[in-house]
């Protein structure tokens, strides 16, 4: 009997009553490289006046729009606007993880943001637009090594909190990106060989 991959020990978390809700939704990208090592797409977003996640490390995605059937749909639609990866005709859809809730940007509203996992098939060439200053491939098992976890220090109004966060090269990936990372690592390390080809 061939055995069940990884993602189908996922219990994802849905946000109760998340249609009333801003919305957004974001693609994990992965891909095998040689020895069938893994890597992991991030995007450094580009710097801008008074965008308080300006350069950060993140993953592709954005909100929903109208014209969107589903938020995967609209992780799909913004992959391809932000770098240029057709997912729905070069990825392979692998499973969504939880619900994440945060602040709709500029505004006290809060936001559900859904992450959306995909194995990537395509080029290696990725084409970044106005929104992105730069793509990283980032290997998993350099995402999942202790050694690599860190702090980030953080001002908030009450004082400075130090956030979890992992280092790559001159790039910090923190928040809500490195929470949905570690879910994905947690349900990937328990079967790593048995990640779905």
């Amino acid at each position: 009997m061939r055995s069940k991959s990884w993602v189908s020990h996922l219990r994802p978390k849905k946000i109760p009553f998340r249609r009333r809700f801003a919305r957004a939704s974001v693609a994990l990208i992965f891909r095998r490289v040689e020895n069938a090592h893994e890597e992991l797409l991030f995007i450094q977003r580009a710097r801008r006046e008074g965008d308080p996640w300006s350069g950060d490390m993140a993953f592709p995605g954005g909100r929903l729009q109208p014209e969107d059937e589903s938020a995967r749909a609209a992780a799909e639609r913004e992959t391809l606007e932000e770098t240029g990866m057709d997912l729905g005709r070069q990825g392979r859809y692998i499973t969504r993880l939880s619900d994440l809730i945060t602040r709709h940007h500029s505004r006290l509203r809060p936001m559900v943001v859904t992450p959306y996992v995909f194995e990537w098939h395509g080029s290696r060439t990725i084409l970044p637009n106005h929104e992105v200053e730069r793509a990283v491939w980032v290997p998993l098992d350099y995402l999942a090594a202790g050694e690599n976890q860190s702090q980030l220090p953080w001002r908030t109004p009450l004082g400075t909190l130090n956030m979890p966060c992992c280092r790559y090269q001159d790039a910090c990936i923190w928040g809500l990106s490195y929470s949905m990372l570690q879910e994905l690592l947690t349900a990937g390390i328990n079967a790593k060989s048995k990640i779905p080809h």
